[in-house]
């Protein structure tokens, strides 16, 4: 609490000194974690046969790490009021570190599950901490520039993760990619319990468990069901597909009606009664899912249809994912001048062009050509996946910031779950029709040309779902610091 009293009253010469390094630390903690999440992408064959495991088991490196993340993250807002920034961010960077290190002496699959588990614990906490922060010691008119800095490393990490996996699978095992990172994570555990201050205000809230039961089923649930739908587990009528997500909802309805009867509750759902914030959190969900169609369906595309590596395919993705890597602190600063609506509606008319040209791609369609729409494509979400999110944050006052947080991080979690099943089932579906009509033909230039039709359909569904965000961006305002500045003072 001290420490934000300094921040937001000593001269602008110490305020720059205080920030630097608390940004610095919690930035490179951050990069570590988001690039972990994307690291095992294109390594899971070589794990499988190390281990000696199946596809659907060795998925679970994968949807088990995204299951701990959607259940921590919901419980981050009370976690941030409840401890200091110092504790959780050393007790998070610990977890992530001491995962590292287990999953890269791993013996077995046990073992190594564990360790990824471990290592999601510690990023669950992570990003939603670095989030609220930056809201508490950086001014409204400032923020976009703050929150690009943000944007890089979330936005750029996962970009690196496939092609540096392909890279060192190629040469060395698996556990080069754990054993690489982990000095990294071993700087950042250092540098943070040196340098990082509390800024973060603690309300003690009192804990409820009742909440963080229905959260973990509620939230849980729905992750688990749609990855387990997205990853083929016997396809939407299976009964641990269609019982998770039913249980799941049944979890989202009482926490949701827990969460209104209680003073002080788990994660203040009273944020969404701002639409501005509603609205921001909708179209990062859409923007999420969409986003998906090219981070999952063109390696599918790229490795089952045209036939080429792991290692090519993280290529052809690297040039998109520095881009908005790297235009992420641009349109904070564009953000901060101009507001969000107009980054929003541009980004968007960019992406749905660039989508329904995807859903036009053929197995004839040029590497080069297919590398500058990807670039393209994450050109667009760079102008508005920031600067929406900061727009909608922004319109909360100070003691709703890591409720807010909270919210748009578990939804993001849950639209990416949801995306990644909806556009495997229409890829799944459109190939299986093609496969219908030409039922005498089961040669591989069939099954490719089948692949190629469902991968249409699943860019065509991207394509309308941006349409419908592009609609709802027009409701954005067009600024909005002297509206949050009035809230704020």
């Amino acid at each position: 609490m001290g420490m934000k009293t300094v921040l937001q009253n000593n001269t602008s010469q110490s305020t720059v000194v205080n920030k630097s390094p608390l940004m610095a630390v919690m930035l490179i903690g951050t990069f570590v974690a988001v690039l972990n999440e994307t690291l095992l992408n294109v390594a899971l064959i070589q794990i499988m046969n190390s281990l000696s495991v199946t596809a659907s088991t060795a998925q679970w490196l994968t949807t088990g790490y995204l299951l701990v993340i959607g259940i921590l993250i919901p419980s981050s807002a009370f976690l941030i009021q409840r401890f200091t920034t110092r504790q959780l961010f050393l007790t998070a960077m610990s977890l992530f570190t001491f995962g590292t290190f287990l999953a890269g002496i791993s013996s077995n699959f046990s073992m190594l599950l564990t360790s990824r588990l471990i290592q999601a614990t510690g990023t669950g906490i992570i990003l939603p901490l670095l989030t609220t922060v930056i809201l508490a010691i950086i001014p409204p008119e400032k923020r976009g520039s703050a929150m690009g800095k943000l944007g890089f490393v979330i936005l750029c990490a996962p970009a690196l993760g496939p092609v540096m996996s392909g890279l060192i699978v190629e040469h060395f095992s698996w556990r080069i990619l754990f054993i690489s990172i982990l000095p990294i994570a071993i700087f950042s555990l250092i540098f943070s319990a040196i340098v990082l201050k509390n800024v973060t205000e603690q309300t003690k809230p009192k804990i409820d468990l009742l909440s963080i039961f229905l959260s973990t089923i509620g939230f849980g649930g729905i992750v688990l069901g749609f990855s387990m739908a997205g990853e083929g587990h016997g396809g939407w009528l299976s009964t641990k597909v269609l019982s998770s997500i039913i249980t799941g909802l049944i979890g989202i309805s009482l926490f949701i009606w827990r969460q209104m009867k209680l003073k002080d509750p788990m994660l203040n759902l009273i944020a969404f009664k701002n639409p501005l914030f509603s609205f921001s959190v909708v179209i990062i969900m859409i923007v999420m899912m969409a986003m998906f169609s090219a981070m999952l369906l063109l390696p599918i595309f790229l490795q089952n249809a045209v036939g080429i590596s792991p290692f090519e395919t993280g290529l052809l993705l690297l040039p998109g994912g520095i881009i908005m890597g790297v235009m992420s602190p641009v349109t904070g600063r564009l953000f901060d001048r101009f507001g969000a609506k107009w980054l929003a509606v541009i980004g968007l008319c960019i992406m749905t062009v660039i989508l329904i040209l995807f859903s036009q791609i053929t197995l004839t369609t040029s590497f080069s050509y297919m590398m500058f729409l990807h670039s393209i494509l994450m050109f667009g979400v760079s102008l508005l996946m920031m600067p929406v999110m900061t727009m909608g944050l922004n319109q909360l006052e100070p003691h709703l910031h890591s409720h807010g947080t909270a919210i748009t991080n578990t939804l993001q979690q849950v639209a990416g779950a949801v995306g990644t099943a909806l556009l495997i089932t229409v890829m799944s579906n459109g190939a299986e029709r093609y496969l219908t009509q030409k039922s005498a033909d089961t040669s591989e230039n069939t099954k490719a040309l089948a692949l190629t039709a469902g991968i249409n359909d699943a860019f065509t569904l991207a394509a309308t779902l941006i349409i419908g965000a592009l609609v709802l961006s027009l409701f954005l305002k067009q600024t909005n610091q002297k509206y949050s500045e009035s809230r704020l003072h």
